[in-house]
């Protein structure tokens, strides 16, 4: 049995070179790139972000717990393998929606110093408040709480919580410790009209998508203080060209690899921020 509805999770995974999708998500990506042919470089370009970001904050600004909020898909480099081969003690909660992703995790991720909920980012007091979360975390001293690739997902105002800002906003205010980070990223195009074509395609394919400017993204953060070199196209932070490679982009994908240098209509936007 398939699937009728693609899952951005597993849409995203198979951009990375995974495995667990179906006809459904892949018919999804490849709809999405006739349109919008540089996604499988911002997904790619994200998933090195990933690394380059919990890298630093393990080895330079020395957190050793992470709540990894719409994590999708196990694929290579997830975060606790990042910061564990920095910091072996490092701990991670996982989240998603996704019952796919919990079942996938829940087979890998058999070890004290990591667990997965699934629980909906919407609504981070029910998360910030959840018995594995509350085993692996102490809210006493600094955490990294992560939004990579998924900010184009929380609506500035949905039916659940309270929108876009609740969500990104409540456990580093409320609940973190000072000196605790967000490192956040999701898609963003300059250009209004373009930017929401693409989300109202999104949304009318089953993907809730907000569209949102750099400017957008800026002021949802306002009050905390950004990391060198702050907000920018994920690709301009702190670039590492001898990090280590992704897998493979699937033969499907192959010939949207590169499209991100000769247009740039949406990109991944994101960077890293620390509560006074």
């Amino acid at each position: 049995m398939t699937p009728e509805q693609a899952t951005s999770a597993r849409a995203y995974g198979w951009m990375l070179g995974g495995k667990d999708n179906y006809d459904v998500d892949r018919g999804l990506v490849l709809a999405v790139l006739q349109g919008f042919p540089e996604c499988v470089d911002i997904a790619r370009q994200n998933r090195q972000f990933l690394y380059r970001v919990v890298r630093h904050l393990v080895t330079e600004a020395g957190v050793s717990q992470f709540l990894d909020l719409g994590c999708g898909l196990p694929t290579e480099n997830n975060v606790h393998e990042v910061a564990q081969r920095f910091d072996p003690a490092a701990r991670v909660v996982y989240v998603d929606i996704d019952p796919t992703v919990l079942a996938h995790a829940r087979a890998l991720l058999l070890d004290r110093t990591t667990a997965v909920i699934t629980a909906d980012m919407r609504e981070p007091e029910k998360i910030a408040f959840h018995p594995r979360v509350q085993r692996l975390i102490d809210f006493t001293e600094p955490v990294a709480v992560l939004f990579l690739s998924v900010g184009h997902h929380l609506k500035d105002v949905d039916n659940v919580g309270a929108g876009a800002r609740h969500a990104l906003r409540h456990i580093i205010d409320a609940v973190a410790a000072p000196g605790s980070y967000v490192a956040f990223s999701q898609v963003v195009s300059d250009d209004v009209r373009r930017g929401t074509e693409y989300a109202q395609w999104l949304d009318g394919a089953g993907v809730p998508w907000q569209h949102r400017s750099p400017a957008d993204v800026d002021a949802l953060f306002e009050g905390l203080d950004p990391v060198d070199p702050g907000l920018v196209n994920v690709l301009d932070w702190r670039p590492d060209p001898n990090q280590p490679p992704l897998e493979p982009i699937p033969d499907p994908l192959r010939r949207y690899e590169g499209a991100t240098r000769s247009q740039s209509v949406v990109y991944e936007y994101g960077g890293l921020l620390r509560k006074p």
